[in-house]
């Protein structure tokens, strides 16, 4: 069967169970369009191709799929790298298709040329230049299966604008074979076995659970092994919803803002059990000091990430629920326990921390940030999806929303992108249409994608947007406060849109509250509000985040309210 190129995008997207792509269109990809609108992809228009990558990346989260963009060349294409460099960080699958100029001018300085393969290969799991129509089908194949398999990660498709146009038979591809990757999905025995033994010894264990769990599907296998054999769990910033956030063995979030007893438990324990972790310097702090007492076990699917910042005592490359679902059929083969006198004096030390630094606030006149999350998370019944910008929104958020699923909270953790919010709501309202979806902004990083309110208004998308207006940089206005002698070194937010009207200018309901009185009232109505809502709240402007571990210090050198 004779294809297009732009024929076999359309026919391989639709193998690959894609049923919406975030894009913008332009001249290299007008002939991609012309046939994606004969297509049944459904198609949403953002306002800006930053928006487009976010917007793809929150339906991913959101939805455990391959989310997909497909922008122009030139500054289409180099629009996305934020967005593909946010991904990239947090592993999340995606396949950017970029148009590009014909292959006969590339590298001719032609308009809108620009070397995006180049550009994005330290931000990309792979990339491909397409050169001839005859590779399209494989390319397109090979960069969905690179996308989900493995850790996965963004995958750039650059495809000329003559090649859109080429023909070519067309025969389907029913398998992928790449020699090159073969990612390591079933541990090895022989370490979990060792992993079996360290369980069996120790008297404090700590399981750290990360965004591995949640890509990997593994959160019940998770909560097998925490429940089978007592231990307490705290995760990063991307494992928030691996473990119940509710569970009486959680622990809150560890590092820089986690928890007095997360981080407690973590210089205490004797053995911690990582799972789908990177280790990265906003958990772990000052490495020397990091669980400096502890034997550790390292569950990961990618080797490189092993030993890169902390040394651990039994590595074990392999798939997260593949790993954890083999030590939970080997701990009830052996017959396994937690001894309870040895568990229990573990569990009431940790109770002790607990209530010695509980998170904390104190609500005056003037309306508190956490006052706004906590009310939130009251009137939403902890079933929303949330999305932060970031910052210290997106702190507040992780300390006072408590997660009980995966995929309930999406943020950007590892590039700590601002502008993720809104845009991703986007995409994981588009993926679940009937949930709530709420992103928790800041007054500045709401700013630098509030165009996307348009596209949210559009397609009556219902999403959300909760902006705890401190009329400053918040996060770096707090380092400022406490390092730098309260120089506000241009963070201070002067002059700032009125939030509501801007909201009413897209098409939105716009919401205000100036008074802790009307917090709950205000929130009650945006949330009950059919459409697109901007609530704004006029918040303490030198509230800070609490706990915090400066810079370079470990992570017991916690700085309390």
């Amino acid at each position: 069967m004779e294809l297009t190129g732009a024929q076999i995008l359309m026919t391989i997207l639709k193998e690959e169970g894609v049923d919406t792509i975030f894009g913008f269109p332009g001249g290299a990809v007008i002939d991609l369009y012309d046939e994606l609108i004969r297509s049944d992809l459904r198609h949403i228009l953002v306002r800006h191709e930053q928006g487009a990558v976010h917007a793809a990346d929150g339906y991913a989260r959101a939805s455990g799929k391959v989310g997909v963009c497909l922008v122009t060349s030139g500054p289409g294409a180099t629009n996305t790298v934020t967005g593909i460099a946010t991904a990239y960080m947090d592993s999340i699958p995606l396949v950017i298709i970029t148009g590009q100029v014909p292959t006969q001018l590339i590298g001719n300085d032609a308009f809108q040329e620009v070397d995006i393969v180049g550009i994005t290969r330290p931000c990309t799991k792979h990339n491909y230049l397409v050169n001839h129509v005859e590779d399209l089908a494989r390319i397109l194949k090979e960069a969905f299966h690179i996308a989900r398999s493995g850790r996965p990660g963004p995958v750039l498709v650059d495809i000329p604008k003559n090649i859109g146009v080429a023909k070519t038979d067309y025969q389907p591809i029913t398998e992928v074979n790449i020699k090159s990757y073969n990612p390591t999905y079933h541990p090895n025995t022989k370490q979990l076995k060792k992993a079996l033994n360290l369980l069996k010894a120790a008297q404090r264990p700590l399981i750290f659970s990360g965004g591995g769990v949640i890509l990997s599907k593994a959160s019940d296998e998770l909560a097998d092994l925490a429940h089978r054999l007592k231990i307490p769990v705290t995760s990063s910033l991307m494992g928030l919803g691996a473990f119940p956030g509710s569970d009486p063995l959680w622990l809150g979030m560890l590092g820089m803002h986690g928890t007095y007893r997360a981080n407690m438990a973590v210089s205490q324990c004797d053995l911690m059990v990582a799972v789908g972790v990177r280790f990265d310097d906003r958990v772990t702090g000052k490495t020397d000091c990091f669980a400096s007492g502890a034997k550790i076990i390292h569950i990961d699917i990618d080797p490189t990430s092993i030993r890169k910042n902390i040394p651990v005592t039994v590595p074990v490359v392999g798939d997260c629920r593949s790993s954890l679902t083999e030590l939970n059929r080997m701990i009830v083969e052996e017959g396994i326990q937690a001894d309870e006198t040895t568990r229990r004096g573990w569990l009431d030390q940790i109770v002790f921390w607990r209530d010695e630094h509980k998170l904390a606030y104190e609500q005056k006149e003037t309306i508190k940030p956490q006052f706004v999350i906590e009310k939130l998370y009251e009137l939403t019944r902890g079933q929303a999806i949330v999305t932060t910008e970031v910052g210290q929104n997106q702190m507040w958020a992780a300390q006072f929303y408590h997660f009980d699923r995966p995929q309930q909270f999406i943020t950007s953790g590892g590039l700590g992108t601002m502008g993720f919010g809104l845009p991703a709501a986007i995409g994981a309202q588009v993926a679940f249409p009937e949930k709530m979806v709420v992103d928790i902004a800041g007054d500045g990083s709401i700013q630098m994608n509030i165009q996307e309110m348009a596209t949210a208004v559009q397609y009556n998308l219902p999403v959300k947007v909760v902006i705890l207006n401190n009329r400053c940089l918040g996060m770096v206005r707090q380092w400022q406060e406490l390092f730098y002698d309260k120089r506000y070194a241009h963070t201070i937010l002067e002059h700032a849109p009125d939030f509501v009207k801007l909201a009413e200018a897209f098409g939105a309901r716009g919401l205000r509250a100036s008074h802790p009185d009307e917090v709950e009232a205000t929130l009650a109505e945006g949330l009950e509000t059919k459409g697109p809502v901007i609530m704004e709240f006029i918040v303490a402007s030198e509230e800070c985040v609490y706990p915090m571990v400066p810079a370079g210090k470990a992570i017991t050198d916690m700085l309390l309210v």
